[in-house]
């Protein structure tokens, strides 16, 4: 997303990177409560209900909980500002947590359900805080300030499936199934990314974005073609965006979330033991987040849609070979896992960048919050159907199925390459030094 030639790039704002280092710190934070229930969310569900066909309950009741969470936490963010929106999603998230801990505890399922539900506002705010970052770059650096803070959940989430026995072991110290533990670590990661952003993230990036974009247009200089006063050619052109963006990260959800819901419960009935499914998913959401600098890099450089595209073949990939996976081997299991994260990473870094190419900053929150919502109600989708498809057709049947599925991406990125793309909003002008002051 170069400036046209002879007309000068626009300069990133001196805040960025303040806001970026914030965005950071709290994301490693945050990583281990996403990943207690991706790691034994399945796991925890299928000993207290003795089915395996319940076992997807758990991750569609949380990302449900993060759909409904992506719409409170919008509306915050666009009422209130990111710090207050974010901050409020991982104290929600941490005390869902808690609940979580707490229904194993007593034996409860409905309590279990419904604290899972709260848990997902951590997640949801885990993923929304993506679009922060890209609040005051440039839209040449887009896909970067997204894979940025994406990265940055890498470490919390990559240690916290292996902390999966010790947690475990702290839990049953304390009268409390091993299975709850990993979200005592949730409560205390969600519970300190929420007072690390109450306190640090100033000034905030969205309303600081909302500021520099009314001066600029104060001072007659235009935002975009994504302005409010854009004509009717533009606006469809932008609404395309938003609608091609958001596909692509419905559709990379629904068959991550499905598969990898699947996975240990897959491993557990072939005589794998917490320690083996914990490493599998450990080096899944590595690979959902790690790559994210390089992902960005490509997004930015090669187009976001080329990468949109590479995701689809990648999920196809990863379908594959789960399903062509020996049960027993867990190095085949592993590396289908790898892609399946791949695929998503590339999913979301390009679909994120043509969504916020699309918003100017005066219905970024809400619009964004929007498109969250739809992203988690897939994930709920694949969470829910996904035992069911195992029980009915076997773990294979569902990794195929998930594999078709996301090559639907290519279709849609072909019908929306035969229609002009927009062009990008413009970031906010970077403030002088007496505005500053």
């Amino acid at each position: 997303m170069r400036a046209p030639h002879g007309v000068p790039a626009p300069r990133e704002v001196p805040e960025q990177r303040r806001i970026l280092a914030v965005l950071v710190f709290s994301q490693i934070l945050s990583g281990a409560g996403l990943a207690a229930g991706i790691t034994v969310g399945a796991l925890l569900a299928e000993e207290m209900l003795g089915s395996t066909g319940l076992a997807g309950v758990p991750s569609a009741l949380f990302t449900a909980g993060a759909a409904l969470g992506a719409v409170g936490i919008g509306r915050l963010c666009r009422n209130h500002g990111r710090r207050p929106g974010l901050a409020l999603g991982y104290a929600v998230g941490a005390l869902g947590s808690l609940g979580v801990v707490v229904a194993a505890a007593v034996g409860s399922a409905l309590l279990l359900f419904v604290s899972l539900l709260v848990y997902g506002a951590g997640t949801a705010t885990n993923l929304m805080a993506r679009y922060a970052g890209a609040d005051l770059a440039t839209p040449a650096r887009r896909g970067r300030a997204v894979s940025t803070v994406l990265f940055a959940t890498t470490l919390g989430a990559v240690v916290g499936p292996n902390l999966v026995a010790l947690t475990g072991e702290v839990a049953h110290s304390w009268g409390i199934p091993r299975l709850a533990g990993p979200f005592l670590l949730a409560v205390a990661a969600f519970g300190a990314a929420a007072v690390a952003l109450a306190a640090l993230l100033r000034p905030d990036p969205l309303r600081l974005a909302e500021q520099l974009a009314a001066a600029a247009r104060d001072d007659g200089a235009a935002e975009g073609p994504s302005d409010g006063d854009a004509g009717p050619t533009d606006a469809s052109g932008h609404r395309l965006g938003v609608a091609v963006g958001t596909t692509v990260m419905v559709l990379t959800q629904l068959v991550m979330i499905a598969i990898m819901t699947m996975t240990p419960v897959h491993m557990q009935a072939h005589g794998h033991g917490t320690q083996a499914a914990g490493l599998v998913i450990a080096l899944h959401v590595g690979a959902m987040f790690l790559p994210s600098p390089l992902t960005g890099l490509l997004v930015d450089r090669v187009g976001r849609r080329w990468i949109a595209g590479a995701s689809g073949v990648t999920l196809a990939a990863a379908g594959a070979l789960a399903a062509l996976a020996p049960p027993h081997s867990v190095p085949a299991l592993a590396a289908a896992l790898v892609l399946l994260g791949l695929g998503w990473n590339f999913g979301l870094v390009s679909g994120t960048a043509l969504v916020i190419d699309a918003l100017p900053p005066a219905r970024r929150a809400s619009g964004q919050g929007l498109v969250d919502v739809g992203i988690a109600l897939a994930g709920a989708v694949g969470g829910m159907s996904s035992g069911l498809v195992v029980v009915l057709g076997g773990y294979r049947t569902l990794a195929l199925a998930g594999g078709l599925l996301a090559l639907a991406v290519i279709p849609v990125l072909g019908w929306a390459a035969r229609r002009p793309a927009p062009a990008p909003a413009a970031p906010p002008a970077p403030r002088t030094e007496t505005e500053r002051a």
